[in-house]
């Protein structure tokens, strides 16, 4: 069955993108330096295309060999899930190159074509079922069309293969491989871990409500799965790839420690059991894309290593009083994207009428903000399942949030700016204390509440993850100050030149703490969440600039899995725009990693000038600028779909270009036909 969103690292993608070079390993930049213990082959229907549901991931059964005889003239070893476990559990050895096979959703031609080649090789292999499936006597919904049962594994087929002591059962769940509606406009998302919206309430289902459907679900496959093949399962295969934090705490609850996803990137020694990795085997992989698919698991590298080409995106153009206009903004931002070529889109996920810097609607449900419009979600999917984006990023602010009058921690809980001369940098932005208790509560349900409703790659935080050198003088800020052993205000503070240098680091990583304990708690909805964060460009250029915006280039190099660096001489008054990027890229290549974490983000407007664009010509020379200094990753704001700026033509030509320090890889293995 079609997987949609699927994060898995192409390899097509990775050689057109220019960026993995398989013969370097390991990947020095990877966040996980561990070497990759083991690797799982995900397989769909062994069938010839004719005789396929769906020929997208149907692999002919005389390639399926070929790939087996590889793997194993490869120096590849076969391994089943009492291997795993015995290491994971009593640190008993793998073999070198280990390789686990798996079969999702139980298709009779894994009978008729795969277990054959598994019996006459020996090799394990775990199959995924799916129980309502199995339990129907003549037709089966497959994807909303009616197909044969006999399609499917039997009965007998299934116990043939467990008793061969070959084959594993795993639980693909019961009836929640298909998608629920997701939100008011319809969308049908992956039953696992979306929140049912109910037209009949005009709600989305509460956690409880959540939480029991989940449960009743994997529980009545384990049941039927027990009695139907004679096996318990041990193995949670997530339907379409995805899971959370309350899906697997309760496949574990219910006796299946093992998780398998479609995640990208290794199974090394920090991988969960409950988050193992997969690799995709698509119909057409040729052998030499599967020896590079293997090499760059082995090497650490994921999608996030090929070139970020990203639009900023605001979802205050698609919004719309009126929902039928609101839907053609929407499909016209669609084609847009499509045009633009850009693989990466930070999405808006709030708005600021007012445009006083901090946030007065959002667009998702929540318990705080009041809701401009349920779109996020909805926008979102769209571009995930309807365009080439791979990641998706939640643009948002940290701390500038207005909140409504009545609001009990509107008062008393904001940002304290010291009075100071107007020519002084001050941030400008109404924002909550960070050093308040009750407004970091209400910040963090804000970001649980965003989790759950929609489902997406990353956070970019906003540019407000900053506090100048006159703030933060609130009372909650004083208590903060006392107990780093400070004095008690800003005045005081700024007094002494020791201290002032202290709380302008402590002010610093507090800041970043927070945010990343924000996106730690996301991940409880979304495991592989990315992290980036905005950085204004004198961070970069400045060595005083820690001083006026708590920032640091190094730090969030390291922190972060991208820092965005807001690179737009207007905005900064720059006299040289060649020598004020040079100087950022010259600044930011003596990070270790930092060509490889930071994203030079261009303005695509002059807002200093009457809001005028960018010249198309312009922004293509500045793009080809920053590759040729070495940039490996490049984003613009803003983009707009009605006024066409920047030119999508030339975004789409210029992001064409590739980097020139990126790798080109070159397969060590003959390519095959096929």
């Amino acid at each position: 069955m079609r997987k949609p969103i699927v994060k898995l690292m192409l390899v097509l993608l990775a050689i057109a993108s220019g960026y993995v070079n398989a013969t370097e390993l390991p990947n020095e930049c990877s966040r996980d330096q561990n070497p990759n213990e083991f690797t799982i082959l995900s397989y769909h229907e062994i069938a010839e295309k004719p005789k396929t549901l769906d020929a997208t991931y149907a692999v002919s059964p005389q390639h399926f060999e070929q790939q087996i005889q590889w793997l194993q003239t490869h120096g590849y070893h076969f391994i089943n899930v009492d291997d795993i476990l015995a290491y994971r559990n009593k640190g008993k050895a793998l073999p070198n190159k280990a390789v686990l096979i798996t079969f999702d959703d139980g298709y009779h031609s894994v009978y008729a074509n795969a277990y054959p080649i598994l019996k006459k090789y020996k090799i394990p292999s775990v199959i995924a079922l799916v129980g309502s499936w199995l339990l129907k006597e003549d037709k089966v919904d497959f994807a909303g069309k009616m197909i044969p049962r006999t399609e499917f594994l039997s009965q007998k087929e299934i116990k043939e293969m467990v008793g061969s002591g070959l084959v594993e059962i795993a639980s693909h769940s019961y009836q929640a491989h298909e998608g629920i509606q997701g939100n008011p406009q319809g969308n049908m998302e992956p039953a696992i871990t979306t929140r049912l919206w109910s037209t009949t309430t005009q709600k989305y289902e509460d956690d409880k409500s959540y939480q029991r459907r989940v449960y009743k679900d994997l529980r009545e496959n384990n049941t039927f799965l027990q009695h139907y093949t004679g096996q318990k399962p041990r193995v949670m295969v997530w339907p379409y790839g995805h899971y959370n934090k309350a899906s697997r705490n309760l496949a574990q609850r219910l006796g299946m420690p093992i998780g398998l996803t479609l995640d990208d990137g290794s199974n090394t020694k920090t991988t969960p059991l409950w988050g193992l990795r997969r690799i995709l085997v698509e119909g057409t992989m040729s052998l030499s894309e599967l020896d590079l698919n293997m090499k760059t698991r082995n090497a650490n590298w994921t999608d996030d290593d090929r070139a970020t080409k990203a639009a900023h995106v605001d979802l205050d153009y698609i919004y719309d009083a009126n929902v039928t206009q609101q839907e053609k903004n929407l499909g016209d931002l669609l084609e847009r994207i499509k045009t633009l070529g850009v693989n990466t889109i930070y999405l808006q996920a709030f708005s600021d009428p007012d445009s006083d810097g901090a946030a007065d609607y959002v667009y998702f449900p929540n318990r705080h903000i009041p809701m401009r419009a349920d779109l996020f979600n909805r926008v979102a999917w769209q571009i995930a399942t309807r365009t080439q984006v791979t990641r998706i990023y939640a643009w948002i602010p940290l701390l500038a949030w207005e909140l409504p009058k009545n609001h009990p921690v509107a008062n008393d809980n904001s940002v304290i700016t010291l009075q100071v001369d107007p020519t002084h940098l001050n941030m400008g932005y109404p924002r909550l204390s960070p050093f308040s208790p009750k407004a970091r509560k209400v910040i963090q349900e804000i970001y649980a509440d965003l989790a759950k409703s929609a489902y997406f790659d990353g956070i970019l935080f906003h540019d407000d993850v900053t506090l100048s050198d006159y703030e933060d003088d609130s009372a909650a800020a004083h208590k903060q100050y006392k107990k780093w052993g400070l004095s008690g205000t800003v005045a005081k503070i700024r007094a002494n030149r020791h201290q002032f240098d202290r709380w302008t680091q402590l002010k610093t990583t507090y800041l970043d703490d927070f945010a990343l304990h924000l996106a730690h708690n996301v991940r409880d909805e979304q495991p592989g969440l990315k992290t980036a964060r905005n950085l204004y460009a004198q961070v970069a250029l400045n060595k005083n600039a820690q001083e006026w915006y708590a920032q640091n280039l190094s730090e969030s190099i390291q922190k972060y899995d991208y820092t965005a660096i807001m690179a737009m001489p207007y905005m900064e008054k720059a006299d040289d725009m060649d020598a004020f990027y040079t100087k950022i890229v010259h600044n930011v290549e003596k990070e270790k990693c930092g060509l490889e974490r930071t994203v030079m983000e261009l303005q695509s407007v002059n807002w200093r000038k009457n809001n005028e664009p960018i010249p198309a010509k312009e922004m293509n020379e500045t793009i080809n600028h920053l590759y040729r200094l070495g940039v490996h990753h490049i984003a613009y704001y803003p983009d707009n779909v009605f006024s066409n700026v920047p030119d999508a033509t030339t975004i789409r030509e210029a992001f064409k270009q590739k980097p020139l320090r990126m790798h080109v890889v070159t397969p060590t293995t003959p390519v095959d036909k096929q």
